[in-house]
């Protein structure tokens, strides 16, 4: 029988973290794995190195997608073939899901797409969401009229987390720059400094006299300056993974990892097609472009999320 082959985006080494088209063999799928007509992709900065071990290359990069289920294994339940659905599928040896096809295990994080939802909208959805709503839960408690600020809050992470922190009736400020002040004012947020100048701790202070009650800091090297703008009994929530130790009474957490947060995934995905979330994805690439879109993401500039369509 003939071995059949699929377009995909692949690392074709382990000497590069640049992808490549390349036709590969379509994945075959175990008792416990699904395969997936993928139709769009979410791009992240982390896609062409969140790699897990012993992968043989050429290798499909890519973590988070959304699709079509086109086969089943036998030990497989809760999904059938034909079902739309979003999913994060990683360290996964037979390849992630830049790629026609993808095998994803039935443990993965696997949402089900809402009517009126399409697949580029709901490939956007499942990494920031997943990410912001643990950042949240990993903050101290809040109390109901609490002030948030978002360190980097213009992108997809950002985005989700002025509104989620709208929706639970707190204050929000976030840092960006300047072209995306009235972007992030535009969400909800309620003041909006720019990284780049020396003085936006003290334009956060003069809004929140005392300190806010808890931050968020998205992008790397963030935490550090964001903690002299938290109350004392304030948490910062590194999402970038900055190592830095507590100070001035102000602690520092990671996203809770272990919050089971299905349901409220869910809840976001019915929100966004309510616009009661508004999700913004700057651009979406057609395929063959998903270089450009990894450059465009890895300068962490991007408005929102970047998107991939594969039709």
């Amino acid at each position: 029988m003939q071995m059949q082959t699929m377009q995909a985006m692949v690392l074709p080494g382990p000497d590069t973290a640049e992808p490549v088209p390349a036709r590969v063999p379509v994945p075959q799928i175990g008792p416990d794995e699904m395969l997936v007509r993928v139709r769009a992709v979410g791009v992240g900065i982390h896609d062409s190195y969140f790699l897990p071990s012993g992968l043989s290359f050429p290798y499909p990069i890519g973590i988070e997608a959304a699709g079509e289920v086109e086969r089943v294994g036998a030990a497989v339940t809760g999904h059938r073939a034909g079902e739309r659905i979003a999913f994060v599928s990683t360290m996964q040896p037979k390849g992630g899901v830049w790629a026609e096809y993808a095998a994803v295990r039935s443990d993965s994080l696997i949402l089900p797409i809402p009517e009126r939802m399409g697949f580029e909208e709901a490939a956007a959805v499942p990494v920031a969401g997943n990410t912001v709503l643990r950042a949240l839960h990993a903050l101290a408690p809040m109390p109901s009229q609490a002030a948030l600020f978002v360190a980097g809050a213009s992108g997809a992470i950002g985005t989700f987390a002025v509104q989620l922190a709208r929706q639970h009736g707190w204050r929000v400020a976030g840092s960006a720059s300047p072209p995306n002040h009235e972007y992030l004012t535009g969400l909800g947020a309620t003041l909006a400094v720019d990284y780049r100048d020396h003085d936006w701790p003290d334009a956060v202070r003069q809004w929140c006299p005392g300190g806010v009650d808890g931050a968020l800091a998205v992008q790397p090297a963030t935490t550090a300056p964001t903690m002299a703008v938290v109350r004392p009994g304030g948490t910062v929530v590194s999402i970038s993974g900055d190592r830095v130790a507590a100070s001035g009474g102000v602690s520092v957490a990671g996203p809770a990892y272990g919050a089971d947060v299905r349901g409220e995934l869910l809840t976001l995905m019915d929100d966004i097609v309510a616009e009661r979330i508004r999700l913004v994805l700057e651009r979406v690439y057609p395929f063959p472009d998903a270089p450009d879109a990894l450059e465009k993401v890895r300068t962490r500039h991007a408005r929102g999320k970047l998107v991939l369509s594969l039709g």
